[in-house]
């Protein structure tokens, strides 16, 4: 006897990595929502900040609060001492600094999926080949990330996105996924992960992490938006911020205790020196 299919299987798509201003992005979760849903172009939606859960937690509140289309996935993106992991389905916190492997597992032990994300990228810091064999090569289900991403909407990830594919094509085999990384709202959307599933409401970002998990996804690029269309103005405004955000995280913390212990008198000029430091960091 022949198997009716009772539901029409389609295609949706999800940007597995969109940042806010949070984090390095140039715009909160509500305008990039209103875009995403004036466009109709997602079903799933992945809000990830770098080592920065609030962002993923106020748009939650955001995405619960409007009657958007698309479905929402928190997540985060975190600092490995080998380079940056995706993690999906994170709502909290996971300490940046420790190996791939490690990082992995912490995603996992909060039930997260981990994505290797734009691996090989140039002019900017990414997993390399070393790191990831080892893991892989270890079979310890709990270090291993779940996927790796082959398709970017970022001009510095391309030629590594290619060359992710080919190597994942001849020896990793790990489930494919796109995402745009979009620090503008306008680049939302210019790489995406394409799942199966029905696309019923409430069931697409179920359906998400079913295809990762079976490796049943692919990834797209598209073209994305010129810079010049963004505007002079934002460009300069975010690439600003994405130094000082890189600074918060990693040259201050070292600095400011070596500062703080420099001996310089509360009586002398260089007093209000230090309060100036302090005050900025906090502020910050």
């Amino acid at each position: 006897m022949a198997t009716l299919l009772t539901e029409e299987i389609r295609f949706g798509r999800a940007d597995l990595h969109v940042q806010t201003s949070r984090g390095e992005g140039s715009s909160d979760a509500r305008s990039i929502f209103d875009r995403i849903e004036r466009r109709d172009e997602l079903d799933v939606v992945v809000i990830a900040d770098r080592d920065c859960i609030e962002g993923a937690l106020e748009a939650r509140a955001v995405h619960a609060g409007g009657d958007y289309g698309f479905e929402f996935v928190s997540g985060l993106v975190v600092t490995s001492a080998d380079g940056p992991v995706l993690g999906l389905w994170v709502d909290e916190p996971i300490a940046s600094g420790g190996s791939l492997g490690e990082t992995v597992a912490a995603i996992h032990a909060v039930d997260g999926i981990a994505v290797v994300p734009h691996p090989f990228a140039r002019l900017m810091r990414s997993v390399g080949r070393g790191p990831l064999e080892r893991v892989l090569a270890g079979h310890e289900r709990e270090s291993c990330p779940d996927a790796i991403q082959v398709a970017s909407g970022s001009g510095r990830e391309a030629a590594g996105s290619r060359k992710a594919l080919e190597l994942n094509a001849m020896r990793w085999h790990l489930p494919e996924v796109g995402a745009s990384g979009a620090v503008f709202e306008e680049r939302v959307a210019s790489a995406y992960t394409l799942f199966p599933g029905t696309l019923r409401p409430g069931a697409r970002a179920v359906e998400l992490r079913r295809a990762i998990a079976a490796g049943t996804t692919a990834a797209v690029a598209v073209p994305r938006v010129p810079l010049r269309r963004v505007g002079v103005r934002r460009v300069v405004e975010q690439r600003g911020r994405e130094l000082r955000y890189g600074w918060d995280r990693t040259v201050g913390p070292v600095l400011r205790p070596l500062m703080d212990r420099l001996p310089i008198g509360a009586s002398d000029s260089g007093d209000s020196h230090t309060g100036g430091v302090g005050s900025s960091g906090e502020s910050r």
